[in-house]
């Protein structure tokens, strides 16, 4: 027997959309807002679905200003044709990421590569999502950004100065897969997400991922106080390169970021994203093996590496693409039991009807 439960997808986004409108944001960015959770739900991502999205809002969002309902964007003056910089003014994240990947792909049209760098930004949740979008549509895509708090400690520190920051690639593989190759994890050994869906679950976390108030280790979801970088030392690296990426951004300090309350007058708290979109035409060499086109060879190489015994081996976005299948079968998203208990509270908080399994 599932432990999943399928709501209506409709009923889902409708709950979510009056969420975010009863807390000022606009028509479209409650649209957008929804459907980052939808397709995260889809896509069996537990961590950023619509609890998270709304949580971090309540927390760092519309209710204490990190988050500005209705701003607008602002594209700052640039001298280079194939790139753009954006100050968000705090806007939603899921609007400006969905509005920068759109606009990444133009750029790539045009030039063979697009990029969009945003200042000003509130955290645009599943990064996932945005390339996948981008790699449905033929192209190679990527973004990072700086998550909302410094909740990581360096490989061989003491103290939380990284946010848990990810990086998320996009392939468009799906004439030789069937899906998307998507590359998509936080540079933390878990989300602090996950950790949010083990406490609601009563589950533990695995060992080697968090540490207690005292720097002790901790497999406790109601104990964390930080997180431990993925691959020690080499996953410590990816989390910096987006502490780097956003310093030449604009971004904040990462131990402020989040924390207005402890920002001294004139340094920001804000995040920072970037976006990358490539045209594979923008780099093919043309020279490909026994008269072979781009695509065709994209193909054999897939099948060269997981072949050799290796054809049991799972691809990057395979699973999401698994769970989405099976979302759509359904005909709805999936959620457990206690996650519709507190899409429910939700509802009765914001005088909604409340989500009722469909099976």
């Amino acid at each position: 027997m599932s432990e999943f439960l399928t709501v209506s997808r409709a009923a889902h986004d409708k709950l979510v959309e009056a969420a975010y409108r009863s807390r000022g944001y606009t028509a479209d960015e409650a649209a957008e807002g929804a459907k980052l959770a939808a397709e995260a739900a889809r896509h069996g991502i537990r961590t950023h679905h619509a609890l998270k999205a709304l949580h971090l809002d309540h927390l760092f969002g519309s209710a204490t200003g990190g988050c500005v309902p209705g701003a607008e964007i602002e594209v700052v003056t640039s001298r280079f044709a194939g790139s753009e910089t954006w100050n968000a003014h705090r806007k939603l994240g899921q609007s400006v990421a969905y509005r920068a990947i759109e606009r990444c792909i133009e750029l790539a049209d045009q030039y063979g590569i697009g990029q969009v760098s945003v200042d000003n930004a509130f955290h645009y949740l599943w990064g996932g999502g945005y390339v996948m979008e981008a790699a449905e549509r033929g192209y190679i895509a990527y973004t990072n950004c700086t998550s909302t708090l410094a909740e990581v400690v360096p490989f061989g520190g003491r103290f939380p100065t990284l946010g848990t920051n990810p990086h998320s690639w996009g392939f468009p593989t799906t004439e030789a897969l069937g899906f998307p190759v998507v590359s998509d994890w936080a540079t933390s050994t878990v989300a602090m997400g996950r950790v949010q869906a083990l406490k609601r679950e009563g589950k533990s976390l695995p060992p080697g991922a968090a540490v207690d108030k005292d720097g002790r280790p901790t497999t406790d979801p109601n104990e964390v106080a930080a997180l431990l970088p993925f691959g020690a030392h080499k996953g410590y690296a990816m989390c910096l390169i987006n502490e780097l990426y956003a310093s030449l951004i604009g971004g904040s300090l990462p131990t402020l970021r989040g924390r207005s309350a402890k920002a001294p007058a004139g340094e920001k708290t804000t995040a920072a994203f970037y976006f990358q979109v490539i045209h594979p035409d923008a780099i093919s060499g043309g020279d490909f093996a026994k008269g072979r086109d781009q695509m065709e060879n994209l193909k054999v190489v897939l099948k060269d590496v997981f072949g050799h015994g290796n054809e049991s081996c799972i691809l990057p976005g395979q699973l999401e693409a698994e769970a989405r299948k099976k979302s759509d079968a359904a005909g709805g998203l999936h959620f457990t039991a206690a996650e519709l208990s507190e899409f429910n509270e939700l509802a009765g908080e914001i005088g909604a009807a409340p989500l009722e399994a469909i099976d």
